[in-house]
């Protein structure tokens, strides 16, 4: 076989192996986007100190993960 064929070979097989491709879904569709974000999250990966449906305290951690972030504020420290 020479190189030419074997190089198209490799090809056709690459490009029929893409079309195979399955969802990469969990199976679950539980997330919803039609609330605002700070009245959903009941999980356990919520950061202490929010209060689920209050914004302030929503906005209150976004700036705070913000600042933890700026390396302005974390070398001044």
């Amino acid at each position: 076989m020479t190189k030419a064929r074997l190089s198209i070979l490799l090809c056709a097989a690459a490009m029929v192996t893409a079309c195979g491709e399955r969802a990469q879904t969990t199976g679950e569709e539980s997330v919803t986007y039609d609330v605002p974000s700070w009245q959903g999250a009941e999980n356990r990966y919520v950061a202490p100190g929010w209060q689920q449906g209050d914004r302030a305290s929503w906005e209150k951690q976004l700036r705070r993960r913000t600042q933890s972030q700026n390396e302005h504020v974390r070398i001044s420290h």
